[in-house]
């Protein structure tokens, strides 16, 4: 068995461990101590909700599917096997947020009763459940591009398949991100504005009608929805890798005999096995470096609870790195056309990446720094400052990401040209298994600490999930940063495989003026969508929160008893209520990445296929540039908004009850939508667009008579 088959079995174990991890923490959280009857009824409310929202959700999506798969086999050039790996993908996707989901919703409840035992235990059991849904990401992610590479060695299969699985995942990601989203902060909001600001009770007291649905929508929204995000960016980081890889050693290869790196043509393909093993083969290590990683994470007496989390994500990223050299060495030294320790550089790079865009966003949304304080500073003078400081502290957070990712592709396109933009994607993104262990932690330490003050349980159970909680704030902001860069650079990478699938004859040349005009044009368009898009997403949390506030209004008139605490609130008709607005607000947005490239395909039988082609190149570029920043300033911004009233909340500024907590309430509720719905949802609709208009390549051939 030579290295290429080696790398790709490695990448099914790779894959089968993180997947047997995954089951072996379940069992272990499951047979923990789950409270009182008080605490498992809380429990139990939030288990219901959540998948009641996700087979409602995944349902919608199905349908939706179910019909892009049959457009898929009978269009030309595509075919039965992109079908095939679009409800691969799909599936996959679907199956590590809701499994991912489905632990969340049961640790919560034994983080908080871990939470008697102290700091210690009640870590362990979020991060155990957070790490869960991280190795389902990873492992589901690389056992489907494995098995599909095996097809393709062994078959012959088109590497079409492949861009199938990714368009897949990207579909379940875009809806999952604005459904779950829409649900978590329309609840969020609704609960806030009613309960905090009218009622003036406690953000999880039992009284509020809405208190069970916000619980459910941490998970739905930050877990099953960051786990579909990360998924799809995985895999599809991956997949555009591995094409680039194959581009690269076509270019500069052809005419070699010695170096034995093809196979036969397929469709007119030319596939070099080893640069598409290469992926794999750094996906298998980072998820054992991960695995290794998670063991890493414990606090130490003096210790902060996020420096614990970083232990494991640094231990994580040495071992890969120290693990990348060889490897690279061994799969890519037997050829003469890129230079492996070139490749290596790239993957370091991608590494450097990862730490810095953790260390920016941790710098804009912790409690610790100038930023959030700012935000908290300015509540003083009422909720107007407090949004005013807030934006700010939103745009001035992406130039430093955005020169982060600049430098990046130079230095990695400096050392080996587009391939290397890709494999510093690839090295980013293969961190994804101990990265969404850290997000996912975030949404059931929020649930813990709801279960804590809804069951009544002593002050110091409440101060140890409080403090984890409000490191999960920064956590998944911190996810949130690291998944728009990785996010960003794959776009690239998807974008210069869309320009390579293109005959000769299709420029970009802006200096052409009869092509100059047709770049402008898909440069403004696509420069539009991201406002577009993330207005929609904006006003559907808008309207769904308005619902909310409504309801708990009508609850708390019609039944005094509420308030009073002698009778119980319905919190199922909540939870209805926000899952079927949330379903219907989110189809809008949703198709907005998907018809345009579809529509401006169709342009093309009346403009021609070759400027149809030039605008959709100029939307991809637009809307990978637009979105890039906002994204970054949604996603911070909101971040900030949320840390500078837990800052308030914790004594600063007057604290809890004051005119600057009030303010900031107010800014919190502006920036809930900002960083939960439209700004990560931002990532998803990027790489919808860019890898459908990779799909359509063939449609755009056929017009142009290619």
């Amino acid at each position: 068995m030579g290295p290429v088959q080696i790398s790709v079995y490695a990448a099914l174990a790779a894959g089968v461990l993180a997947v047997a991890y995954a089951a072996f923490l379940i069992a272990r959280i499951n047979g923990l101590p789950a409270g009182n009857q008080r605490m498992q009824e809380i429990a139990a409310a939030i288990q219901e909700g959540a998948q009641a929202f996700l087979r409602r959700q995944y349902t919608t999506i199905g349908i939706v599917g179910v019909v892009i798969a049959i457009l898929l086999a009978v269009t030309p050039g595509l075919g039965w096997q992109t079908a095939l790996g679009f409800i691969i993908g799909g599936a996959a996707s679907a199956a590590a947020g809701y499994l991912g989901m489905f632990i969340a919703v049961r640790a919560n409840v034994r983080t908080a009763e871990a939470a008697r035992k102290g700091m210690g235990s009640a870590l362990g059991v979020a991060f155990q459940a957070g790490t869960v849904t991280g190795m389902f990401v990873a492992g589901l992610g690389i056992l489907a591009i494995a098995i599909f590479v095996i097809f393709i060695f062994t078959f012959g299969w088109s590497m079409g398949a492949l861009i199938g699985l990714g368009f897949g995942g990207s579909l379940i990601s875009v809806f999952a991100r604005l459904g779950g989203g829409i649900y978590t902060k329309a609840a969020d909001v609704g609960a806030d504005l009613v309960g905090k600001v009218e009622a003036g009770i406690p953000e999880d007291d039992p009284r509020n009608p809405a208190v069970i649905a916000d619980n459910v929508g941490d998970n739905v929204g930050d877990d099953a929805g960051m786990a579909a995000d990360l998924f799809e960016t995985y895999v599809v980081t991956i997949v555009a890798t591995m094409l680039l890889g194959v581009v690269t050693f076509k270019t500069y290869a052809l005419g070699l005999t010695n170096a034995g790196l093809v196979i036969k043509p397929v469709g007119g393909e030319a596939i070099f096995k080893p640069v598409v093993a290469y992926p794999l083969l750094i996906g298998a290590i980072s998820i054992v470096a991960s695995i290794i990683g998670t063991f890493f994470v414990r606090k130490s007496e003096k210790g902060s609870i996020m420096g614990a989390l970083y232990k494991g994500m640094w231990a994580a990223a040495i071992i890969a790195l120290i693990a990348f050299y060889p490897a690279t060495m061994w799969l890519l030294g037997g050829q003469n056309v890129v230079s492996p320790l070139s490749v290596y550089l790239c993957a370091i790079i991608g590494v450097v990446v990862t730490v810095a865009m953790v260390f920016l966003t941790d710098y804009y949304t912790s409690t610790k720094y100038k930023p959030v304080i700012s935000i908290a500073e300015a509540s003083v003078t009422g909720a107007g400052t407090n949004v005013i400081q807030g934006l700010a502290v939103g745009m001035q957070a992406t130039t430093l990401p955005v020169l982060v990712i600049v430098i990046a592709i130079v230095a990695s396109f400096s050392i080996a040209g587009i391939f290397g933009i890709g494999v510093a994607a690839l090295a980013m993104l293969s961190m994804a298994g101990i990265v969404v262990a850290i997000d996912a932690f975030g949404p059931v330490t929020d649930n813990a600490g709801g279960i804590a003050e809804m069951a009544e349980l002593p002050e110091d159970v409440r101060t140890v999930t409080d403090a984890l909680d409000a490191v999960g704030n920064t956590t998944k902001a911190v996810t949130k940063g690291y998944a728009i860069g990785s996010a960003a650079l794959a776009a690239i990478v998807l974008f210069a495989e869309y320009t390579r699938k293109l005959p000769g004859i299709v420029s970009f040349n802006l200096a052409d003026v009869k092509v100059g005009p047709f770049v402008i044009v898909g440069l403004f368009i696509g420069a539009a969508l991201p406002y577009l898009f993330a207005s929609f997403a904006m006003q559907a949390v808008g309207k769904a929160a308005g619902a909310v506030v409504e309801d708990v209004r009508a609850q708390f008139k019609n039944d005094p008893g509420i308030m009073a605490g002698t009778s119980k609130p319905n919190y199922a008709s909540t939870v209805d209520l926000v899952t079927r607005s949330a379903l219907r607000q989110m189809i809008a947005p949703a198709l907005i990445p998907v018809l345009t490239p579809i529509i401006i395909v169709a342009l093309g039988l009346v403009i021609g296929g070759a400027k149809a082609a030039i605008i959709l190149g100029g939307v991809l570029v637009g809307a990978i540039v637009s979105g890039l920043f906002m994204a970054i300033s949604m996603t911070s911004g909101g971040g900030a908004w949320d840390n500078a009233k837990k800052l308030i909340e914790d004594g600063k500024f007057g604290g809890k009850g004051s005119e600057a907590h009030k303010a900031a309430v107010t800014g919190d509720t502006v920036g809930d939508p900002y960083k939960d719905t439209a700004g990560p949802a931002l990532n998803s609709m990027i790489k919808v667009v860019n890898i459908l208009a990779l799909l359509l390549v063939p449609l755009l051939l056929k017009i142009m008579g290619g």
